[in-house]
């Protein structure tokens, strides 16, 4: 398998999955701005979209979007647990992950995160959050996960909350979030993923500010 991903984006989630399935894959960056991999080619011949995750099996098969790459690592090594395996655990493993990808992905980080989307969106996005955030906080209350046990459900919320660190969307007040946040900093496999992607960052940042 060879997995696609740009620093500290929502491809961390799948990152952490493969670290805690113990699974062997490729890493291939892929530079946020200009969409080339990091062995110079064009991202966008591999997926159109240009977006990642993007995990091409051995076979050249490509899946894309998050909480489907994400379900195929889950089901792909089923000994991890990263999901659950009766009816109820997945549909409350689906309502989480959709949960992430529109309410708290696409609807409040991403015009955040856009500094060409104008101030009235922003603005708009930013009312959004504490109703958000507050459900959040309640589905989280007394647990030490979304679900009974890890999943890649966790893996995807601890990437994009962590986009609070350039992101107006404070959950401080809600200390839910930040006891799971503490929790997922201190597992070994976000630990490992989250320090390799910060490097990462942080070269990929320099690279762009000297070209």
């Amino acid at each position: 398998m060879k997995l696609y991903f740009s620093p500290l984006a929502c491809s961390l989630g799948t990152r952490i999955a493969l670290y805690e399935a113990r699974a062997q894959a490729e890493y291939v960056q892929v530079d946020g701005k200009s969409k080339l991999t990091s062995e110079g080619a064009d991202f966008r011949q591999v997926h159109p979209l240009g977006l990642v995750p993007a995990l091409v099996l051995g076979d050249g098969r490509l899946i894309a979007e998050n909480a489907a790459v994400l379900q195929y690592v889950a089901e792909r090594f089923p000994d991890a647990g990263l999901a659950p395996r009766d009816l109820l655990g997945r549909a409350r493993l689906q309502q989480f992950l959709c949960f992430i990808g529109t309410e708290l992905h696409k609807a409040l980080y991403v015009p955040l995160l856009d500094r060409n989307a104008p101030e009235a969106v922003k603005a708009y996005a930013v009312a959004k959050q504490e109703l958000r955030l507050s459900w959040l906080s309640e589905q989280l209350r007394g647990r030490k996960f979304l679900l009974d046990q890890f999943s890649i459900a966790d893996g995807y919320l601890f990437a994009v909350l962590n986009w609070s660190q350039v992101a107006p969307v404070e959950f401080s007040r809600f200390e839910p979030i930040v006891s799971f946040m503490d929790r997922m900093r201190a597992r070994p496999a976000v630990a490992r993923a989250l320090a390799e992607e910060t490097a990462l960052y942080r070269e990929e940042l320099a690279r762009n500010a000297a070209a």
